[in-house]
């Protein structure tokens, strides 16, 4: 495993332990973050906020990670299935009740001096909306 999948399998391997403090540890103090279609956040402390609005909206695991790297070893990929349960109302999407969803999702990072310095998120908003409207 080259080093940068190994810091982006480290980075999922916390994710699912629930394990924040070691993911923003994969971080760099100035990491770029891509929500999924949305807007960009910058660093560390805006990821930290990030994963307590996320915290407290739902309860994730990622599963079927496959990790892909580039050429040079700065850049690497993920694809998973995100299983989930939607706990609390989050901003714009529907009421939570506790639905549970499971859909395709992948990643990209850019990585600088052996830390993550860019995650760009993708997958399907409206598979996701569909999901918790049906559960």
């Amino acid at each position: 495993m080259s080093s940068s999948t190994a810091l982006v399998a480290r980075y999922y391997d916390a994710f699912n332990r629930g394990d924040w403090e070691a993911m923003l540890d994969c971080l760099t103090d100035d990491v770029a973050h891509d929500i999924n279609q949305g807007h960009r956040e910058t660093g560390r402390e805006a990821f930290r906020s990030f994963l307590a609005r996320m915290n407290r909206s739902y309860r994730e695991e990622l599963r079927d990670i496959v990790l892909l790297q580039g050429a040079d070893d700065m850049r690497a990929a993920a694809e998973y299935v995100v299983h989930g349960q939607y706990l609390a109302d989050d901003e714009g999407l529907p009421p939570a009740r506790g639905q549970r969803y499971a859909l395709p999702g992948g990643a990209f990072f850019d990585i600088r001096d052996g830390r993550i310095a860019r995650i760009s998120n993708y997958y399907n908003l409206q598979d996701w909306i569909a999901q918790v409207a049906e559960g």
